[in-house]
């Protein structure tokens, strides 16, 4: 398993405008720093606990997204150092974010996670729940979060059309965010979809940032 060559083969392949996330959950620090001595830094984790241990022991320019589903008790501890939360599924989330993060004198970037696949499983957004959390009263006063964006997951398939569409849906989530409330905000440009069976995909439709474990660095250990 040579995770460098992975790394490098993946990078070759990705157009300059995307971003890889690579996914380092349940997989060991060493792993963790071959990936980064070859000058990659924006690493995925999905559950807070995990990336809380992690952190401290890694290099400080590590920039940590958290992908997974986030509890509101967990905030606290990520809001010192995560660089993005791509999964913003509810205000009250959103509002605790704020908080911790001007507690810590931070303005943290998130985006809002929407529901895209046709599994049960999956959380996340509609348009509408979308729309009525940006037009809440609260929700222009909350100075220390930035809306970059947004995430979704495909379903899990072999049905590359399905998956097309469930792409496509977002970004037309995207889209219709983008004219209708950011316009002038430069930083909403982001458009987290793509894993490692259907990055190709996801970037054919669209996707700005890729998250993928893997194909860099083996399957899970569970």
């Amino acid at each position: 398993m040579d995770i460098r060559d992975n790394l490098r083969k993946i990078k070759e392949e990705l157009p300059g405008h995307v971003k890889l996330i690579a996914i380092s959950k349940t997989k060991p620090e060493a792993d963790i720093m071959q990936a980064y001595n070859s000058d990659h830094r924006m690493f995925g984790e999905n559950k807070a606990q995990e990336l809380i241990q992690k952190q401290p022991d890694l290099p400080e320019d590590i920039a940590w997204h958290f992908v997974g589903h986030l509890q509101s008790n967990k905030v606290k501890y990520l809001a010192p150092f995560v660089s993005m939360i791509h999964s913003v599924d509810k205000l009250k989330l959103l509002k605790e974010i704020n908080k911790r993060a001007k507690n810590e004198g931070r303005v943290i970037d998130c985006l809002l996670q929407f529901h895209i696949a046709e599994e049960e499983s999956k959380f996340g957004l509609d348009l509408e729940e979308a729309k009525n959390l940006i037009n809440s009263e609260v929700f222009p006063e909350l100075k220390n979060v930035r809306i970059c964006g947004v995430m979704g997951m495909a379903t899990f398939t072999e049905d590359k059309e399905q998956i097309r569409k469930e792409f496509r849906m977002l970004k037309n989530t995207f889209d219709f965010l983008k004219h209708g409330y950011f316009e002038d905000q430069d930083h909403f440009k982001e458009i987290s979809m793509g894993m490692t069976n259907d990055y190709k995909i996801a970037i054919e439709e669209g996707s700005t940032m890729v998250r993928i474990g893997s194909a860099i660095f083996g399957e899970r250990n569970y």
